[in-house]
């Protein structure tokens, strides 16, 4: 169930995804593995070039399949999977494409970090409330974590205490920040300074949409948009039935 491709092997690390956000499987079902996504779904890179690939997308809709078919044999194969010498002192990617998209697969996974001490996780995620819920009280010691933005739940993050990472549009906006970017190790996003850079990637139409911004800037623009929204409704609902009383 576990793959690794050539970054993944630079560092030593391993692999386990999902396809990405939203879409249907073969059967029929309907799925979202990244429910609090925001503008990373307009810029996401796993929606793009080798994610896309029939045979990939097919081993991303398979794993999906079985941690929804049977949730427990899927914990039961991971742990018998990762029992392999090759992964004592490994690292292990959860969801280089997916999120944490329910409580029971999120404890499902910390259950497998408890049952194999010997092996090392790590995860991007933006299910802040979720993890704030499940996670932060009591850790398994060998699961290391970073909130990334660009989600409907970026607000609740807070960059002085979280670990969190942003997409930036280059190396030298993330420089210019003062962050530290994860470019040379992906295990730099957990291991090294707390305020994690990620430059973009250089697919031209995501650069397009990013224009120039960071995934932060880019989702608070849109949260600040749906806000006003929000209140000229809330304004028309007010006058309208201010009218209908005056009328009546």
């Amino acid at each position: 169930m576990l793959t690794q491709n050539s970054e993944m092997r630079q560092i030593g690390a391993w692999n386990w995804s999902l396809p990405a956000w939203a879409g249907r499987l073969a059967d029929g079902r309907t799925f979202n593995t990244c429910p609090s996504a925001g503008v990373c779904a307009q810029a996401c890179y796993a929606r793009h070039g080798t994610y896309t690939w029939p045979v990939v997308r097919a081993k991303h809709h398979a794993n999906l399949a079985f941690v929804l078919d049977d949730l427990s044999a899927w914990e039961t194969a991971m742990v018998t999977e990762l029992s392999a010498a090759k992964f004592h002192g490994a690292w292990i990617r959860i969801h280089d494409s997916g999120d944490f998209f329910s409580d029971a697969y999120l404890q499902a996974w910390l259950r497998i970090c408890l049952a194999r001490p010997g092996t090392n996780f790590y995860a991007y995620s933006k299910e802040v409330e979720r993890f704030r819920r499940l996670v932060e009280a009591s850790p398994p010691p060998n699961f290391l974590w970073v909130f990334s933005y660009g989600g409907t739940q970026d607000s609740s993050l807070n960059p002085d205490t979280d670990r969190v990472a942003d997409v930036f549009p280059d190396e030298a906006a993330i420089a210019k920040a003062g962050w530290a970017s994860q470019e040379a190790s992906d295990l730099l996003a957990v291991l090294g300074p707390h305020l994690v850079g990620i430059p973009a990637n250089r697919i031209p139409a995501y650069l397009k949409r990013l224009a120039g911004r960071r995934f932060s800037e880019w989702q608070a623009e849109v949260d600040a948009e749906r806000a006003a929204r929000g209140r000229r409704h809330q304004l028309r609902l007010v006058v309208d039935n201010t009218q209908h009383a005056d009328a009546a």
